[in-house]
C-alpha cells in the first residue's frame, strides 16, 4: 500500500476531503485525519486514563482511549492521544490509531493491536514527523492508503482539488523553519554548511524516523549504519559519513528537547 498525504490549514476542509475520499471508493479504515487536540479534551481524557508509569519522557500524563463519537464524517470511532513532543491530536479510526501508536502514543491496547494487524504495511513511518510539524502549527493532517501507483495518483489529484498541501511541501516548510539555526550551530563547528546541508538533512530526517525514537543511541546504531549506507549508495564517490552523522546526532537532540518542552508545558 502507498500512503498519500495532504496538509490543511483547516478541519472543516479535511473533512470534507475525507468525505470525497469516502465517495471515490476508499475505505474508512485506510483514510484519518489528524487535527490538533483541545486542552479541554485531553483534561476530560485524562480523568479517565490513569497515568502509565512507564510512558516516555515528555509525554505527560498517558492518555488515548476511545472518545467515541465522530468528527462529522461518520468514519468509526475518534480517539484522543498525547503524542509525545506534540501534545493533545484527535484521529479517525484504526489508520489514525496506528499513526498515533507509531508517533509514539498511547492509543489503548485493543485499538493498538488492531491497528498493527490491520495496518502492517504502508504505514509512512518517515513522514511522521512532517505531520507533527504541521499539527503544532495548528493544521490539519488526512492519510489516505491506495493499492498502487495509479489509485494513488487519484487520490493525490483529489486532495489536492480540495485544497490540500502536499506533504513535500509540507517537509520542506519543515525544513525552512529549521535551517537558519541549524546553519548557526553547524558553521560553529568549522565545516562549511552550504555544502553539506543536504547530506546534514538526511542525518536529521532519518533520526526523525518513528522506528528510531525513544531509544538509546546504542539501540539505533544500526540504523543509522543502514541508512548512511543508503545514502551514500545514491552519492557514490561524495563524503557524506560526517554530514549525516552530525545530523543524526542533531536530529535526536532535536526530538528530544521538543519532548522536554511539551512535557513542561503538559
Amino acid at each position: 500500500m502507498k500512503a498519500v498525504t495532504g496538509v490543511f490549514q483547516t478541519k472543516a476542509e479535511a473533512e470534507q476531503a475525507f468525505r470525497e475520499l469516502r465517495k471515490s471508493g476508499i475505505d474508512a479504515d485506510k483514510i484519518t485525519v489528524l487535527s490538533p487536540g483541545t486542552e479541554q479534551e485531553a483534561e476530560r481524557e485524562m480523568q479517565s486514563v490513569p497515568t502509565d508509569s512507564t510512558e516516555q519522557p515528555g509525554m505527560g500524563k498517558a492518555f488515548g482511549a476511545l472518545a467515541g463519537g465522530g468528527i462529522g464524517v461518520a468514519a468509526g470511532p475518534l480517539l484522543l492521544s498525547l503524542v509525545p513532543g506534540v501534545g493533545p491530536i484527535s484521529a479517525v479510526g484504526l489508520l489514525g490509531a496506528a499513526i498515533l501508536g507509531a508517533a509514539g502514543a498511547t492509543v489503548g491496547a485493543s485499538i493498538g493491536n488492531k491497528s498493527e494487524n490491520a495496518l502492517s504495511q504502508g504505514l509512512p513511518e518517515d513522514e511522521i514527523f512532517v505531520y507533527e510539524d504541521a499539527l503544532r502549527k495548528g493544521r490539519t493532517v488526512v492519510v489516505a492508503l491506495t493499492d498502487d501507483d495509479d489509485s494513488a495518483q487519484q487520490t493525490r489529484k483529489l486532495l489536492m482539488a480540495q485544497g490540500a498541501e502536499s506533504v513535500d511541501a509540507a517537509r520542506e516548510q519543515w525544513w525552512v523553519g529549521l535551517r537558519d539555526d541549524e546553519k548557526l550551530r553547524y558553521s560553529g563547528s568549522g565545516r562549511e554548511f552550504s555544502q553539506d546541508e543536504r547530506f546534514y538533512r538526511m542525518g536529521f530526517e532519518a533520526a526523525l524516523h518513528a522506528r528510531n525514537r525513544c531509544r538509546e543511541f546504542d539501540q539505533v546504531s544500526a540504523e543509522m549504519d543502514a541508512a548512511l549506507e543508503d545514502a551514500q549508495h545514491l552519492y557514490p564517490g561524495a563524503q557524506i559519513e560526517e554530514a549525516f552523522t552530525r545530523g543524526y546526532r542533531r536530529g535526536r537532540e532535536h526530538y528530544q528537547q521538543l519532548c522536554d518542552e511539551k512535557g513542561k508545558a503538559a
